[in-house]
């Protein structure tokens, strides 16, 4: 047995160990496999620094790993999602992300805004998709609720922007965090 320990970050250091048939001799180093034929070369008067992909999805030809951080508001931050229009409004949008092939990593329904941090396809068109979440949840919450219409001036849902960040593997706990806090800290 061998045992190897790798600096991934700054602070996580990961113990590798290879049993003696993992272990291929080459010229300068050691060749060994640790995810899906992915082959890195250790220098043994060197210490190897680099980043293992954790959750990376593998489509034909290409591996990715995409996840945002979504929020929009409604018109005027009216506040309107409270009690039983809250849990429609989760349930809704959990079934139209699932429709449009979005992983939910976490979702946050604030009574005027919504968080989603969301994994997807490169092929999902963001824009589009954020312009389906907002224009169905929209219609579908005014026939289910139509007396939502008359508490919003000019009977629109929704501010016409949203914001959009990219989130990394470095990144994505911080965010699930915040999301997690919100209605504790109630921004």
């Amino acid at each position: 047995m061998y045992r190897f320990d790798l600096m991934i970050s700054r602070r996580t250091l990961v113990t590798l160990v290879v049993s003696k048939a993992d272990i291929y001799p080459n010229t300068g180093g050691l060749f060994f496999g640790i995810i899906d034929n992915v082959w890195y070369t250790i220098y043994m008067d060197k210490t190897a620094y680099f980043t293992i992909p954790k959750d990376v999805t593998h489509g034909r030809g290409y591996i990715y790993s995409l996840q945002y951080h979504i929020v929009w508001v409604t018109k005027y931050r009216k506040s309107i999602f409270t009690g039983e229009i809250e849990s429609d409004v989760k349930e809704y949008l959990t079934e139209t992300l699932n429709s449009l092939d979005m992983s939910i990593l976490a979702m946050e329904v604030m009574p005027n805004h919504i968080h989603l941090l969301v994994d997807c396809k490169p092929q999902l068109r963001l824009s589009d998709a954020i312009k389906i979440l907002k224009g169905n949840t929209a219609r579908w919450l005014f026939l289910k609720h139509p007396e939502l219409k008359k508490q919003l001036w000019g009977g629109h849902l929704w501010n016409p922007s949203y914001f959009v960040a990219t989130v990394s593997d470095r990144t994505l706990d911080q965010v699930k965090h915040y999301l997690d806090s919100q209605k504790t800290t109630g921004h």
